[in-house]
């Protein structure tokens, strides 16, 4: 089970195109512009300026999603978070937002309305919360 990262962005909403650069930053781990707009440009149908893919690089970077160094004469994104750490990040805030609804009947209507592979996959989740909390109790 991966922890909840220490580290987050300031924000954490992406356009559809600041995902998509992300996605390839984490493909290839530290690019250029170059590298990013050539990836995108692998598209015979796409067109993007050079300066949007710089643009979109630098916004991520405010965000937090993204540092910068310079190595030269170019620069080099590398993304600050692993894709699994962002997953978790992600996924703590979207559970949150549920429990935030906190009344039980609701919540638990919601469950009574997962079909059988959810069902168990919620029980799955059960059975490791309550074997992390014997774990911690233990140490």
């Amino acid at each position: 089970m991966a922890p909840l990262p220490d580290y987050r962005p300031k924000q954490m909403s992406l356009g559809p195109l600041e995902a998509e650069i992300l996605h390839i930053i984490w493909d290839l781990d530290s690019a250029t512009v170059k590298d990013v707009h050539d990836r995108i440009l692998t598209d015979p149908n796409r067109e993007l300026a050079y300066t949007s893919v710089t643009t979109v690089l630098r916004r991520l970077t405010d965000k937090g999603w993204l540092s910068c160094d310079k190595k030269g004469r170019a620069f080099y994104w590398q993304p600050r978070l692993t894709k699994q750490q962002a997953d978790v990040i992600k996924a703590h805030e979207q559970l949150q937002r549920f429990l935030a609804v906190g009344n039980p009947d609701v919540i638990a209507a919601f469950a009574d309305s997962l079909d059988e592979a959810a069902s168990e996959q919620i029980e799955a989740i059960a059975q490791r919360i309550q074997a992390a909390r014997q774990a911690r109790e233990e140490t």
